[in-house]
């Protein structure tokens, strides 16, 4: 059987057992409430029915003769009235409470004195206000009664007492109760049973329902299915757990993208590499194997020459490495700026000045234009040097003898925006976009330059640490020109 199969079953009975378990305490007490009602209500019916009894007899009959009980008269007639209603007992008492005759057997009777107190309230009181008095056959056990006081001559004699609920009543009533008890209590067991087992049925349909759906949406996104997403629950326990799995949907689809993204630049990786790195290694093996052949046939100006051009791609080598190396780390996002206030003008001269050579060589003219009162910037200054570096190579890849290429400074008020402008070939409107992206380089001339496509890409993850958005203007045939913006140190 499946795990699933038996967690439901176990959900089921569990149900089941605590539906069961409260009605049956519900109808336990519906028992005990009821029967206690349903004795008060029989206790006021009897007392309304009967509550004559003791007067009807002190009317209508003389129960005491000179201020002693007449046996020959009234014995008869309390015989003929207990006969009549079983449930009835009466004595007489004198105006003390203390009894001085009754119908029953004598050894039966417990105590021979009546609360009178009980038996004057009785008399003052209202029908349903009248209190409970003394059994003479239970002592301390209260019952209904009735009483009616007896005159002779206008003068209290005593009076006549009746116990309403006699000992063979309570014997009937409490068979009653018994078969009134179980009765109930089977009805109640049986009906509870019934419901709590249609009520478990439903729940655990409905419970069973959620989950099957919910576990149709889980299967279908372990199969492959991305997209899919559990809807329809908004609130309780099943609303937080399709909330969670949404949740973690999205970001296992994150993580998968990142995953893709990361593999495919691990491929785009060791494609470019293989490929970029061939050249100069080529190119160095070939002169060595020469110069190791032909050690002895090669004039000193040759061996010069060749040891150059060994040293030139040993050189280039070094810079596509060190490239690589660096764009993986801000790829990995492994690279933290360290950042410091420091004069963005004075690390662009001196960048200037170490390209100057260059720019001579090539007939290239270097411009620098900043003002003398610039703030300090907030950045750090090694990677921001990375960033001009590698946008005078790019700017020297494309600009043509006789060209110029110029560093611009100014202040802003969120910052300092830095601008390297050159006068080359520009940019198509169409290839703008993909300047930025890796091992992308859009111009022929670009190749030629033996880079591997990253310099820009550098530029633009560098900037991204440290919330400096790049943007860039281009004309074909006029130049182009990089913007960003570094803070600046603000004085407290």
């Amino acid at each position: 059987m499946p795990a699933r199969t038996i967690k439901g079953n176990r959900l089921f009975w569990k149900i089941t057992a605590v539906f069961t378990g409260l009605l049956i305490v519900l109808g336990i007490v519906f028992v005990i409430i009821a029967s206690k009602y349903s004795r008060s209500y029989f206790t006021a019916a009897h007392q309304e029915l009967y509550g004559d009894v003791a007067n009807h007899l002190a009317t209508f009959t003389q129960p005491f003769k000179n201020g002693q009980p007449d046996t020959t008269v009234t014995h008869d007639i309390i015989h003929s009235t207990m006969v009549a209603n079983p449930s009835v007992e009466v004595y007489l008492l004198d105006t003390a409470g203390n009894i001085k005759d009754y119908v029953v057997p004598d050894k039966t009777v417990q105590m021979h004195q009546i609360n009178i107190a009980k038996v004057k309230q009785w008399l003052s009181a209202a029908n349903m206000q009248r209190p409970m008095g003394d059994n003479p056959k239970q002592p301390g056990e209260p019952s209904i009664f009735s009483a009616a006081p007896v005159y002779e001559k206008g003068r209290l004699v005593g009076y006549v007492y009746a116990v309403l609920a006699s000992e063979r009543q309570k014997a009937i009533l409490q068979s009653l109760d018994n078969n009134l008890y179980f009765r109930l209590a089977g009805f109640i067991f049986f009906a509870a049973l019934a419901v709590a087992f249609i009520v478990g049925i439903v729940t655990f349909y409905l419970i069973t329902d959620s989950i099957r759906r919910i576990a149709g949406v889980v299967s279908r996104f372990k199969e492959g299915d991305y997209t899919a997403r559990i809807e329809g629950y908004a609130k309780g326990n099943l609303g937080m757990l399709a909330s969670t799995f949404n949740e973690m949907a999205v970001v296992i689809v994150d993580n998968i993208d990142k995953i893709s993204a990361t593999d495919k630049f691990r491929q785009e990786l060791i494609a470019n590499i293989s490929h970029d790195l061939r050249t100069p290694l080529s190119i160095m093996q070939g002169y060595v194997e020469t110069l190791m052949m032909k050690k002895d046939q090669l004039s000193a100006t040759d061996s010069q020459k060749y040891l150059a051009i060994v040293y030139d791609s040993n050189r280039k080598l070094s810079v596509l490495v060190e490239q690589l190396f660096q764009f993986a780390k801000l790829e990995a996002n492994l690279v933290t700026p360290q950042k410091e206030s420091f004069m963005i003008s004075e690390l662009a001269s001196d960048i200037m000045m170490a390209y100057q050579l260059k720019a001579d060589n090539k007939g290239i003219r270097l411009n620098l234009e900043a003002p003398d009162n610039l703030p300090l910037v907030f950045a750090d200054i090694s990677l921001t040097e990375r960033v001009l570096q590698n946008l005078l190579d790019n700017a020297f890849k494309f600009t043509p003898a006789g060209g110029s290429i110029t560093i611009i400074l100014s202040e802003t008020n969120a910052g300092v925006k830095v601008a390297v402008t050159d006068t080359g070939i520009g940019i198509s409107p169409e290839d703008l976009t993909h300047i930025f992206e890796r091992y992308k380089q859009i111009h022929p001339r670009a190749a030629e330059s033996k880079g591997m496509g990253i310099g820009l890409a550098i530029v633009k993850k560098i900037l991204e640490l440290h919330q400096a958005p790049i943007a860039v203007f281009s004309e074909p045939g006029k130049g182009t020109t990089f913007k960003f913006e570094l803070q600046v140190v603000r004085s407290v």
